[in-house]
């Protein structure tokens, strides 16, 4: 998820509370499930980065897929994802990195 994406909830859920709704709990999520895989290739192509992968067995107990279901907050708070894309995602966070001098 888009930290982006992040932030547009928490003013939503701080606008909610400061109009004397009340609080909530929510999922957040762009509905996407990506696998590690996925994830992996995307910031790849996105970083130009060889990024060396070591390959396990499934652990006992690791789910095969995770997706969040956002439905009450899109109802409550009115929100909504707007930055889906893998690529997006990561390579707004790369750039941050680059900027920040953080790699």
């Amino acid at each position: 998820m888009h930290v982006l994406d992040l932030c547009d909830a928490h003013i939503l859920a701080l606008n909610r509370l400061l109009s004397g709704k009340g609080s909530g709990r929510y999922n957040l999520g762009n509905g996407n499930g990506f696998s590690v895989h996925e994830v992996i290739d995307a910031a790849r192509r996105v970083t130009g980065k060889k990024i060396p992968i070591c390959i396990k067995p499934r652990r006992p107990g690791d789910s095969v897929r995770l997706v969040a279901n956002s439905d009450l907050a899109k109802a409550e708070l009115g929100w909504k994802p707007v930055r889906i894309a893998l690529e997006t995602i990561i390579g707004d966070a790369w750039n941050w990195e680059k900027i920040n001098a953080l790699i």
